[in-house]
């Protein structure tokens, strides 16, 4: 199973992140989560480092475009095949250096996505 790190989680239920993480583990996704605070979603042990993390295929993205600068590095090293850009997260900087590294990139919403089975 492929697996998907949520990145920029959030512990609070209204966040779409919450959501996302919610709805990955409900279609059988393998997920990992990583943001600010740590705790647990959905039996998801929500991180505050990316150490240890291997094997991700999806970046599914729920940060600012100007925080995501901070980032590069990190999401660059963890070799995802695909990066998705959520509702507000677009960001063509970032776009074009991860299709740099081979590394594509959606501009889509994941929800959307597992409701559609297009995930």
């Amino acid at each position: 199973m492929k697996k998907t790190l949520v990145f920029g989680a959030s512990l609070k239920p209204n966040r779409y992140s919450y959501y996302a993480i919610e709805q990955l583990v409900a279609n059988g996704f393998k997920t990992e989560a990583f943001g600010l605070k740590e705790g647990e979603v959905s039996g998801v042990r929500v991180r505050n480092t990316l150490e240890g993390l291997a094997d991700i295929h999806t970046v599914t993205l729920y940060l600012r475009p100007e925080t995501q600068k901070g980032y590069y590095e990190d999401i660059l090293a963890l070799k995802p095949e695909r990066v998705i850009f959520n509702p507000g997260t677009e960001n063509m900087e970032f776009i074009d250096l991860l299709g740099s590294h081979g590394i594509t990139a959606e501009a889509a919403c994941t929800l959307v996505l597992l409701t559609t089975k297009q995930y």
